[in-house]
C-alpha cells in the first residue's frame, strides 16, 4: 500500500494557521510542530523571571516580551516562541503586524524534562544563526540549575553554570543580575517534599 506524501506548509500558510489558532506551535522546513504544554513549576519560574527583568529593566532602553512572542530566523526558516526574550534598542519584526521578532538580544527558555534536550541542542543551533543575541539563558524546572550561554564571537560561546540559590546570573548585554533564589521562589521540588515528610 502507497502513502501520499505529506503536504508541506508555506510560511504564509503556517502564519494563518496559527494566529488562528488555540495552541502555539513551531514552524520549520514546511511542516507544523505542536509545543508541549507547561507545568505548574515551568509557567511559575517562567513568571519569576518575566517579574525580575521587568523591574530591572523599567526605565531603561531593553523591553522584555512573554512566550507569546513568536521568533523568526531568517537564515534557518524556524519560527519558535520562548519563555521570555529580552530587546535591546528599536525591535525589528517579519512585518507590520509586529508578530515575528528579528532581533532578539536575550532569550530565556525554561527547561522540561521533555524538552531539554531540543532546547539545548538543536534549537540553540538556530538560535546561534541570530546575529542579535548576545546571551541563552537556560532555567530548569526540575532541579536548581540555571545555564548561560554569552556569545563572544561569532562562533564562540562562553558557558556560564549556576546550581546553588544564593548564587546569581549576570545578563551583561541587559545589565541585570538574577538572584536564583529569586527564580526559584516558591518552587519546592520533589525530592524536598519528601524530605519533609521525612522529618515530620
Amino acid at each position: 500500500m502507497s502513502t501520499l506524501p505529506k503536504a508541506r506548509l508555506t510560511p504564509e500558510e503556517y502564519l494563518e494557521i496559527e494566529d488562528a489558532a488555540e495552541y502555539k506551535s513551531e514552524y520549520f522546513q514546511g511542516e507544523m510542530f505542536a509545543m508541549a504544554g507547561a507545568t505548574y513549576e515551568h509557567n511559575l519560574i517562567a513568571g519569576n523571571i518575566g517579574y525580575q527583568l521587568t523591574g530591572q529593566l523599567r526605565g531603561r532602553p531593553c523591553t522584555v516580551c512573554p512566550s507569546d512572542m513568536r521568533i523568526h530566523i531568517p537564515r534557518t526558516g524556524l519560527y519558535t516562541y520562548a519563555d521570555a526574550v529580552v530587546i535591546c534598542g528599536e525591535p525589528r519584526f517579519l512585518s507590520q503586524n509586529r508578530m515575528n521578532l528579528l532581533n532578539p538580544t536575550v532569550i530565556v527558555e525554561v527547561l522540561s524534562p521533555s524538552t531539554e534536550a531540543y532546547d539545548r541542542g538543536r534549537k540553540f543551533e538556530h538560535y546561534q544563526s541570530i546575529d542579535s543575541l548576545r546571551e541563552y539563558l537556560l532555567v530548569s524546572s526540575d532541579r536548581v540549575s540555571v545555564t548561560l550561554h554569552r556569545r563572544q564571537s561569532e562562533n564562540q560561546w562562553l558557558l556560564i553554570t549556576a546550581t546553588e540559590l544564593e548564587s546569581h546570573i549576570q545578563l551583561e548585554s541587559a545589565g541585570c543580575r538574577l538572584l536564583l533564589r529569586d527564580l526559584y521562589e516558591k518552587i519546592v521540588f520533589p525530592a524536598e517534599e519528601r524530605r519533609g515528610e521525612q522529618l515530620d
